[in-house]
């Protein structure tokens, strides 16, 4: 036992005494393999770092073999060259397949770019988005219908990818739906995952358009397994449903030349009726409303001038009633455009009811 220490520890220390170095100088190839090799070990991380380091650890070890056939004249040396230069392109094989692999296509690559890049989404949390889809991309011939209003179950969620559609409800158009905006979010949160429904508007493609699908079932599996897509679909669904709340608001501002407050309830509502829809009781109470207003003023004496003011009298007990609040048809577009905004405002406000909302707004 101490004599195979010693022998070890001569090994170690001493090491083996060489009888005669060589002074010529090795062959090209030896001195190309070990810079190769210097600039291979250099290499970074990741895909692209992967490829750089095999790359020229491939290519050094190949220099390696040239020299033990050419110079050296050792079966060894070429023996071991050739099996490490056959793992490093084995390894870039490897990514190569990777890469084909988890390649998207164009579609999916511009959507990733336009929509989740500027958010910092990572790109294999995007792949796992595109994965639940089946990375199909469906499409819409010109005024092909999405969904039928009252028909069509709510069993999936769509992006547009490029077209346009447009949304109606009872034929009355509501407002359009552009490239990467959602085609069905309104109706996607007003249910729960185990709640079933159809949709209470019509989505028609008015040119050809390109959209992608998730299933209803695989959505809600994979928000409830990822927290971080969970928050993504949340920020992205309510970014989407409060432009299209803004779009009808638009509208209105446009057609009645007012601005109102999309937060408000009666933007679920219906707009009054127009002067001629009222009939003859209701312009009978505007007129006894208006006509204390509208007649000669009276000239006070000087006496009633030098009177103290009193008090109010008590309220009458029969008050005429108030108009009915019944559910009737929108005022005309061009009737309030012939007003001022305070007159049209005023106009639809005496009568009781709200100033603003689409008809037959989607219930959300």
């Amino acid at each position: 036992m101490s004599a195979n220490s010693s022998t070890a520890g001569r090994l170690l220390w001493q090491g083996p005494a060489c009888i005669s170095w060589k002074w010529d100088m090795e062959g090209a190839f030896y001195h190309l393999a070990n810079c190769i090799l210097l600039l291979g070990f250099m290499g970074g991380s990741g895909v692209y770092g992967c490829f750089y380091l095999f790359g020229f650890l491939g290519t050094g070890y190949l220099c390696c073999v040239l020299w033990g056939w050419f110079n050296a004249c050792g079966l060894d040396i070429v023996i071991w060259s050739v099996l490490l230069a056959v793992a490093c392109l084995l390894q870039l094989a490897h990514l190569v397949y990777r890469l084909r692999e988890d390649t998207l296509t164009e579609e999916f690559n511009l959507l990733y770019k336009t929509l989740c890049l500027p958010l910092q989404v990572p790109l294999q949390t995007y792949k796992d988005i595109v994965h639940c889809c089946e990375e199909q991309v469906l499409t819409l011939a010109t005024e092909q219908t999405y969904a039928v209003e009252g028909e069509t179950p709510i069993n999936r969620l769509s992006l547009l990818l490029s077209g346009r559609v447009r949304v109606s409800q009872d034929g009355q158009f509501l407002h359009y739906i552009f490239p990467y905006q959602f085609m069905d979010s309104p109706e996607w949160e007003s249910l729960h995952p185990s709640e079933e429904g159809v949709f209470q508007v019509t989505l028609t493609a008015e040119t050809s358009c390109s959209y992608i699908s998730w299933p209803r079932k695989s959505l809600h599996l994979l928000l409830t397994k990822e927290r971080y897509i969970s928050c993504l679909f949340s920020a992205l669904l309510g970014y989407d449903i409060s432009e299209k709340l803004y779009t009808l608001n638009d509208k209105l501002f446009a057609k009645f030349g007012l601005r109102f407050d999309i937060r408000l309830p009666s933007l679920y509502r219906i707009l009054g009726p127009t002067a001629s829809d009222v009939g003859p009781e209701s312009e009978k109470d505007d007129e006894e409303t208006h006509e204390p207003a509208t007649g000669p003023p009276r000239a006070s004496s000087t006496s009633d001038q030098q009177t103290p003011p009193r008090s109010p009298p008590p309220a009458a007990t029969n008050l005429p009633a108030p108009p009915s609040r019944a559910r009737m048809s929108r005022p005309d577009s061009g009737f309030l455009a012939s007003r001022t905004p305070l007159q049209s405002y005023s106009q639809v406000t005496s009568r009781g009811q709200a100033p603003l909302a689409p008809v037959h707004t989607p219930e959300l």
